[in-house]
């Protein structure tokens, strides 16, 4: 396999709080990745550092062999590192249509003539036609994004991240705020649609144990900031200080 993001030693500080406290992470082509821990363990202020959204104190960021050191979101979506969010960031008076095509656009190098682009390049309607397919919203392509059901919100901020063309796509609690019932087919969209776009790695946050069990190749569990393992979802399974530390459950 090859390896696409590597963190080596992160520190983040916030006065006196340290937040992650020397997180070091691997992430080779092929691989679906959980991250897990408590509230507060530095979940997501890992992703913000690895996406470039905030400095690590300490430590260092490398994709595809390149230090990332303050690259930025842009940046690493011209690199094929893509990320959605926990909240949920669709532009609200844009269409599905729309929203899928700022992506589109901006993979392309076309943000700043983002509408006269939209309306002149067929090739741009056929790829958000193929995205809105792939994650089953090409009936709603017409639909202000603001007016879509708490699924498909996440649908659409995730497949935006997908319309960026990444190798590695980072999920942000995707299943955060969607009904029990839709957390598993939204998960299916999800890895459908990485085989089918070119997506290589996934990355996830999530607090949901039955899609992290039920999904990942290996499992991240962070605790008061630090790596307390880095296995497949079997040994962490059969380590009772994980499952009591990170999964609440007590030892036998």
């Amino acid at each position: 396999m090859t390896i696409l993001l590597q963190a080596y030693g992160l520190t983040k500080r916030y006065g006196e709080l340290t937040a992650l406290d020397g997180v070091s992470l691997t992430v080779s082509d092929g691989e679906f990745v959980s991250i897990i821990g408590p509230n507060g363990a530095g979940k997501t202020t890992l992703i913000n550092i690895l996406t470039g959204l905030a400095p690590a104190t300490t430590g260092r960021v490398t994709f595809k062999g390149r230090d990332i050191a303050g690259a930025g979101p842009v940046a690493l979506a011209r690199l094929g590192m893509a990320r959605s969010f926990q909240l949920v960031n669709v532009f609200p008076a844009l269409t599905v249509a729309e929203t899928l095509a700022v992506a589109v656009c901006g993979k392309r190098g076309r943000g700043r003539r983002f509408w006269s682009a939209l309306a002149a390049d067929r090739a741009v309607h056929a790829e958000v036609g193929e995205i809105a397919a792939v994650f089953g919203l090409a009936d709603r392509l017409s639909r202000p994004a603001r007016t879509l059901p708490q699924g498909d919100k996440k649908l659409l901020d995730v497949a935006s991240a997908f319309a960026l063309g990444p190798e590695l796509i980072l999920l942000d609690e995707p299943t955060s705020g969607v009904s029990t019932a839709d957390k598993h087919a939204i998960m299916e969209v999800l890895v459908g649609a990485s085989r089918r776009l070119g997506v290589t790695a996934i990355v996830q946050v999530e607090h949901d144990m039955d899609i992290v069990f039920g999904y990942s190749d290996r499992i991240v569990a962070l605790h008061q900031g630090r790596v307390l393992a880095d296995a497949t979802p079997d040994e962490i399974r059969a380590d009772v200080d994980v499952v009591a530390t990170v999964l609440g459950k007590p030892r036998a």
